[in-house]
């Protein structure tokens, strides 16, 4: 059988799994088909507990997990780097603080996170390419860059955490990954501005092929590259500014997931993409239910079992360099 076709249905049957897994444990535990038949009757007190604070919290790790992924194959193709990832660059916690920023000057605007996150996003995009650009775009140069810009709007952020307003709290609650205490509201936003970025996404599969070619090959075959280069990179940052503005700081899982999809499923985009989201959906729901049920009652976030695996993966993708495009 097809490697494709079995990496593919290997991930779906996976992540079924840990759906059902993640949705029956926890502090309150109940088999699959009382889950099912509460859900459809309502008269389970236990499943009403489970449908309104552990469901929302699944879907939008789910959705978070995919965003990020995709918006790092994304990423990766603008900028013919491996290394390229909204966590890693610094997209998220550009994100992160124009959030924060914009919230303690005007509270009452805190339900429009996700477009500040976007602004805020494509402003650490921004600086990460000009930065970068020297003759062309060098993967170190990109993760060198990347980094001090993250470290600069990590650093920002961190300095709006002692101004004790209620909207700051909100807000810095909402970039430390932790999915408790998620609301059917979140889950709405989570879910619609993310399809709409998936979808986009799956539209620009075409340009992003081209993309790994060199510029002139691409030109003569018709791409206008630096448009191109740009509504990817938007359709990037809208991904992963929603997934910070919901979901909060989770990096790595734009660098990790493209990496392995491309040992599956190659580098096709038109395959690549939505495997990625595949991937990256399980990934973080792995991660979050771990973390909730390995030392319950306390909660380990997933940010933390992100760092822990992607730190290690990252120094290898630096120690084989000379294998990553752009190079």
């Amino acid at each position: 059988m097809n490697k494709k076709v079995i990496s593919i249905a290997s991930v779906i049957l996976l992540l079924i799994v840990v759906i059902a897994i993640s949705a029956t444990t926890g502090s309150i535990k109940v088999s699959s088909w009382e889950l099912i038949h509460g859900l459809v009757t309502g008269t389970n007190k236990n499943v009403q507990v489970i449908r309104d604070l552990r469901l929302p919290r699944i879907i939008i790790a789910l959705f978070v997990g995919a965003a990020l992924a995709v918006s790092g194959v994304l990423l990766q193709a603008v900028m013919r780097s491996s290394l390229a990832d909204s966590g890693v660059i610094g997209i998220s916690s550009g994100a992160g603080f124009i959030s924060i920023l914009i919230v303690t000057i005007f509270p009452k605007w805190f339900f429009f996170m996700p477009l500040f996150a976007f602004l805020g996003g494509a402003l650490a995009c921004f600086l990460v390419y000009s930065f970068s650009w020297k003759a062309g775009l060098s993967p170190i140069r990109i993760i060198l860059v990347g980094i001090a810009v993250n470290a600069t709007f990590t650093g920002l952020g961190q300095s709006f955490n002692y101004r004790g307003s209620y909207a700051v709290t909100q807000v810095n609650q909402a970039t430390t990954s932790v999915f408790t205490m998620k609301t059917w509201n979140d889950v709405e936003v989570m879910v619609i501005y993310g399809t709409i970025g998936l979808i986009l996404a799956m539209m620009l599969c075409s340009w992003c092929n081209m993309l790994a070619l060199q510029d002139k090959s691409a030109k003569n075959l018709g791409l206008n590259v630096n448009r191109a280069r740009l509504l990817v990179s938007v359709v990037a940052v809208l991904l992963a500014a929603v997934a910070t503005a919901i979901g909060g700081l989770i990096a790595f899982v734009g660098l990790l997931i493209p990496h392995i999809a491309r040992i599956l499923v190659g580098s096709d985009h038109k395959v690549l993409i939505p495997f990625s989201a595949l991937t990256g959906a399980l990934l973080i729901l792995t991660a979050d239910t771990l973390g909730r049920t390995v030392v319950a009652p306390t909660e380990i976030p997933a940010s933390i079992i992100m760092t822990v695996i992607g730190g290690p993966f990252l120094i290898f993708l630096l120690r084989k360099s000379d294998r990553i495009h752009g190079n």
